[in-house]
């Protein structure tokens, strides 16, 4: 008998999606300590709110995107109907080089905070090494930096948990009321705060998942992947957001809070740390200006190129406003952007699951019925 699920595609679908969800973006610990950390003991709600979220969207997405593997597929479309599918489908290359500014940004955050370089140099540096590689087309070196996606995840747990257990003792000295100031939180409201969450990282995650999710070789691989992965981003966020909280007042001076985690720890480990997260922050850039690139002009060289300079030079004038403060104006905006999208997808998705299963067991019931007549026969 053929087996419904094997254990590897799982785990490889499950570390994609993971690989996907903590990029660079996330490992600097910014958008965790506005979105979760910054509300105090209320963002343990948080988390219950988006872990069930997480595992649904993620489930229905790529189950949805292996479902039609063999079609063209639009899933903003197929979502939300065509005008507001077309809409998304417009603002996606806005995203990408509005996140592609946050890292740009980041970057010249990391460098200052930790190696004294003045930000907005670090800024332009950046900027111009990614334009660079992408108009001389270095991309077997864009491969190479990109694999180190999985180093930076397995790095940040282990600084998480190693501050969980070094600091724990510091968790009876969390008071119910206590919370960052407003400037350092994405929403006033831990709830809210979930919710936006969400919407930023699946509007435009969802094509990758859904890319994903075509890539398929079984659909109980596809399900079961996204739920295993979904789960552990939600302990990973759950993980730093602990780290961060035992630390509230330190950290959050910090642009780049699990750097300053890390050099608590070990200087070493902030230095290397720091290396780790330009390079992915670096690969992070290349992939989101391909992306936004290839959406225009892909049969003409020159305006393709053209278009990628105006990409880069956009997200370097954006970039050089303080990270923290595009953090805390940008993310929430994409977040706000994309919640008709994430609301739509799970009425549809829950929908569909509901028509499946009732399908199912009428199919059930028919044969059972089938069964009892040929043996009266």
């Amino acid at each position: 008998m053929e087996r419904k699920h094997d254990i590897k595609s799982i785990l490889k679908y499950a570390g994609a999606f993971t690989a996907w969800i903590i990029g660079s973006g996330f490992a600097t610990g910014q958008e965790i300590l506005q979105f979760f950390s910054s509300h105090g003991i209320l963002s343990y709600g948080a988390l219950c709110i988006i872990l069930p979220c997480f595992v649904l969207l993620a489930t229905i997405i790529m189950t949805e995107g292996y479902r039609h593997r063999e079609e063209p597929f639009d899933h903003f479309t197929f979502f939300c109907g065509k005008k507001l599918g077309k809409f998304y489908s417009c603002i996606i290359p806005v995203t990408l080089a509005l996140v592609m500014a946050v890292l740009v940004s980041a970057s010249g955050a990391t460098v200052k905070e930790y190696f004294g370089i003045n930000q907005y140099l670090g800024s332009a540096i950046m900027a111009g090494l990614v334009l660079a590689v992408y108009l001389i087309g270095f991309e077997n070196m864009v491969k190479i930096v990109s694999k180190i996606g999985p180093v930076i995840i397995l790095f940040i747990i282990f600084v998480a948990l190693y501050t969980v257990i070094y600091d724990g003792d510091k968790i009876g000295q969390l008071k119910m009321g206590d919370t960052l100031p407003p400037q350092l939180q994405a929403s006033g409201n831990w709830a809210w705060s979930a919710i936006l969450y969400l919407a930023l990282n699946f509007t435009g995650g969802s094509i990758y998942c859904t890319a994903l999710g075509q890539s398929g070789d079984k659909s109980e691989n596809v399900k079961w992947g996204a739920v295993l992965g979904a789960i552990f981003v939600v302990i990973c966020i759950m993980l730093m957001n602990s780290a961060i909280l035992l630390n509230a007042g330190n950290a959050s001076a910090f642009s780049v809070p699990t750097l300053y985690l890390a050099q608590k720890i070990s200087a070493w480990l902030g230095t290397l740390f720091s290396i780790l997260l330009i390079l992915g922050m670096f690969a992070s850039c290349c992939t989101m200006m391909w992306s936004f690139c290839s959406r225009f002009f892909r049969d003409d060289p020159q305006k393709n190129k053209g278009m990628a300079i105006v990409m880069a030079v956009t997200s370097l004038v954006i970039g050089l406003f303080p990270f923290v403060k595009l953090v805390s104006i940008l993310y929430p905006l994409i977040g706000h952007m994309g919640l008709p999208f994430v609301a739509l997808t799970l009425t549809k998705g829950l929908r569909e699951r509901f028509r499946q299963r009732k399908t199912k067991e009428r199919e059930r019931k028919h044969e059972t019925e089938g069964k009892v007549k040929e043996k009266v026969k």
